[in-house]
């Protein structure tokens, strides 16, 4: 008998009974937020059911929430939301996070920060990037509003147990480049259907190198492949970034914690459904080009034709997207310029996220025809970036400091962009429309999305120079 991965490992501990029609799993964690929790409020209402472990449910509004003027929804529907969302936690004792709320801030972002989020957990959401928490070690997925229902309920979950895949990263990233990129480059590699029906546990020392909030971007996107959710193992790495936090273990059980966390790793003779590996030794910053994250190229590549591609479904689908897009084949990607930068989103919001672009922004201006915001995925992330000064370097470039939520990546709020206007987005999605009407998305990582708002166009940040004090020099082309 072969030996177990990480997510066999997972998925046993909470295995309730495999012999429905559906495996039946208890979940650790339930987190909520305001757009799809509000028809399963209603739902539980109607079958007259109460919340089984309100202690096991954390709930925060962030898809529909102003990063700015904040007790002032103007959409209708999204303050009805919000509302529910804060009556229904209260009727039913469960903890909330609402928008003034010092906790405040998106799901995926909160709950790895407050601790919520540990090793070996089953966690749950209304939101497909669920798989974030997968970086720690857990079995972290989206569910839909009447699984939500069923988590509410039950506390359980019926989940046909799916098929596996490792992502074996080989090298040590390159200067310049970002999980980010990594990310990219894997969804451009295995295709948006690439990862469907597998659970994708990385590893390689690209991991081992990274730290908690590069783990997180990569998990965050492996969605973009078509994957049910991604996992990193456990190491000293999650564990520093644990200790202390709120909702961990203290003292002793901490050590016992700890003690148990260590065992969650593939077995030597663990066997996957499917083996990748890809070399990022060469990678280079990454631009995505069309209306889905595997339509991405480097930033010293040109725009592809569509005659490139080897099948009509391909050369069609890079047809309707660069008509979309507004762009030419064969153009250089650097010389497509951009209305708008959003750095923000719970895949690039983290402190972490903004420090980087802090160091390409730090003494220069945005360009005069470009509008660019960040927007800090947490209270906590604003109050950190405060306490460094990264507000005042971007404020002072010309950049909007928001507070904290989802902000432009969902096109649910008042930061859509308009039609027509480009945007160099940090964000997860590229989809035509995802933000607002007609938008068109690049997708990119922090440090790129500030350098192209500071030139008005994509730039290649390892040609980004340093002045005598450190800063970044954007006197490049």
């Amino acid at each position: 008998m072969s030996g177990k991965t990480l997510f066999d490992k997972v998925w046993e501990r909470h295995l309730i009974d495999s012999n429905l029609d559906q495996p039946l799993l208890f979940i650790d964690l339930h987190l909520i937020h305001e757009v799809t929790s509000p028809q399963a409020f209603s739902l539980l209402k109607e079958q007259g059911r109460n919340v089984r472990r309100p202690d096991l449910t954390f709930a925060t509004a962030d898809h529909n929430v102003p990063t700015k003027n904040r007790d002032d929804i103007k959409d209708i529907l999204a303050k009805k939301q919000v509302e529910f969302l804060v009556n229904s936690c209260h009727e039913h004792g469960i903890t909330v996070y609402d928008l003034d709320h010092p906790d405040n801030g998106i799901v995926h972002i909160i709950g790895p920060e407050l601790g919520l989020t540990t090793p070996g957990k089953t966690i749950v959401c209304g939101d497909s990037h669920t798989s974030t928490h997968g970086a720690f070690g857990s079995l972290a997925f989206g569910i839909g509003s009447s699984e939500i229902t069923h988590v509410l309920a039950t506390q359980t979950l019926p989940q046909n147990k799916p098929k596996t895949m490792n992502i074996h990263l080989i090298g040590s990233k390159p200067k310049g480049v970002s999980a980010k990129d990594i990310i990219l480059k894997i969804i451009g590699e295995i295709g948006t259907n690439g990862g469907t029906g597998h659970i994708v546990e990385f590893t390689g020392q690209t991991i081992k190198e990274m730290s908690m909030d590069e783990r997180m971007t990569i998990c965050n996107m492996i969605l973009e492949a078509g994957a049910r959710s991604g996992m990193i193992a456990p190491d000293e790495v999650t564990f520093n970034y644990l200790k202390d936090k709120r909702f961990v273990p203290k003292g002793e059980d901490w050590d016992r914690a700890v003690d148990e966390w260590k065992q969650l790793h593939k077995d030597e003779d663990a066997t996957y459904d499917q083996v990748v590996k890809i070399d990022i030794s060469n990678l280079e910053p990454q631009v995505t080009w069309g209306t889905n994250p595997g339509q991405v190229i480097s930033i010293s590549e040109n725009i592809p034709s569509p005659t490139s591609f080897n099948n009509d479904i391909t050369r069609s689908t890079a047809k309707q997207a660069l008509n979309y897009m507004n762009l030419n084949a064969l153009t250089p990607i650097k010389d497509v310029s951009i209305d708008k930068a959003f750095i923000g989103s719970c895949t690039n919001s983290r402190l972490e996220d903004l420090e980087l672009a802090a160091e390409i922004v730090k003494g220069h201006k945005v360009n005069e025809n470009v509008t660019a915001l960040v927007v800090p995925g947490s209270y906590h992330i604003k109050r950190k970036a405060e306490e460094k000064g990264l507000d005042q370097i971007f404020i002072n470039a010309g950049f909007e400091w928001r507070d904290p939520g989802c902000s432009m990546c969902p096109g649910m709020n008042s930061d859509m962009a308009k039609p027509g206007e480009r945007i160099a987005s940090t964000s997860n999605r590229n989809f035509e429309g995802r933000q607002g009407k007609g938008a068109r998305t690049h997708l990119v990582s922090p440090e790129m999305a500030a350098a192209a708002a500071i030139k008005g166009h994509f730039t290649d940040i390892r040609e980004w120079h340093y002045n005598e004090w450190g800063e970044a020099d954007a006197t490049i082309s």
